[in-house]
């Protein structure tokens, strides 16, 4: 991943959606649920875009 690339989780393999209402999304990369998008916790806590994203692989 590029520095300075703006992540869209939607693309990313590593997206889950939960059954949590409190926290309905997921990284299964980094092993957390969130009430924001993952891309976008993880830039408001670390002040950086995700350096793990994969563009998931789309069968067909």
């Amino acid at each position: 991943m590029s520095q300075g690339k703006k992540v869209n989780c939607f693309e990313c393999q590593y997206l889950a959606i939960t059954w949590d209402k409190n926290f309905p999304y997921a990284c299964k990369r980094l092993g957390f649920k969130s009430k924001l998008l993952p891309s976008l916790q993880v830039k408001k806590d670390s002040k950086m875009e995700c350096q793990f994203f994969e563009k998931k692989v789309k069968n067909g």
